[in-house]
């Protein structure tokens, strides 16, 4: 039994596909309930027979994280799996410029509603004695990024709950580690670079494209594999942030 949250598209949804078609059971969580029901027709086309919860929830409000976690044990009674996905990139902006707003909810979204997804779902792990969780950090949460204050503050943060709670909770039969993707093509990285380049945006793409060691953006389905691996076969990886990114961490 799987949760994924940011279900309703990109990641999550590629990763709610993949664990669907290899016989998870899934809480699907996401603020829109549209794309929510959206992921869970093309799961049910591809794996009619999969059993999929949906509960829309703001993982920024610690009540709502509360309630996707207590509804999931009602229904499934544990939880074997975590894709603590869910996030928004903010607003592109240099940071003596950025605003204070944005900044605040950007960390909201992204660094304390993964701190709420693993504070009350560790909760049932740990009275089970099992359990794996993968937390979306990124390859903005290992080194800097222009314009891009927020989205990597959250990011590093991320990396750091992943790291800490892993040596905490690994007596008790838990996983914990972060993936860091980079230029994965979904509609996040679309919105990032339009309002980088609003009007020359596929520009961007192409230099992107080319500045990466494998000459292609990631796909989601990749990222996809890649949870359902930590998820169900690495138990003994622990505390370990997975960069996939096409070999660009390494590039100098």
């Amino acid at each position: 039994m799987v949760i994924i949250t940011g279900a309703g598209g990109g990641l999550g949804r590629a990763s709610a596909i993949r664990a669907a078609q290899e016989g998870a059971k899934l809480s699907l969580v996401d603020l829109n309930e549209e794309s929510l029901k959206q992921t869970k027709d093309l799961i049910l086309k591809e794996t009619p027979e999969a059993d999929v919860l949906l509960i829309t929830a703001d993982v920024s409000k610690e009540s709502d994280v509360e309630n996707y976690v207590n509804h999931t044990v009602q229904k499934f009674n544990k939880i074997d799996g975590f894709f603590n996905n869910a996030g928004i990139e903010g607003k592109p902006e240099l940071t003596a410029d950025y605003r204070s707003d944005v900044f605040e909810k950007v960390i909201e979204i992204n660094l304390n509603g993964v701190f709420y997804g693993m504070k009350h779902v560790l909760k049932v792990m740990k009275e089970q004695k099992s359990g794996a969780i993968v937390n979306t950090a990124s390859d903005a949460g290992v080194r800097g990024h222009s314009n891009m204050s927020a989205y990597s503050a959250s990011k590093h943060g991320v990396i750091g709950l992943t790291r800490t709670a892993a040596v905490e909770y690994g007596e008790y039969g838990i996983s914990i580690n972060a993936i860091a993707p980079w230029a994965i093509f979904t509609n996040m990285v679309e919105s990032a670079m339009k309002q980088m380049v609003p009007k020359n945006w596929e520009e961007l793409a192409k230099e992107a494209v080319s500045s990466n060691p494998m000459k292609r953006f990631g796909k989601p389905e990749e990222v996809g594999a890649l949870v359902a691996f930590l998820l169900s076969e690495a138990q003994f990886i622990n505390g370990t942030v997975i960069n996939i990114d096409g070999g660009m961490a390494y590039k100098i």
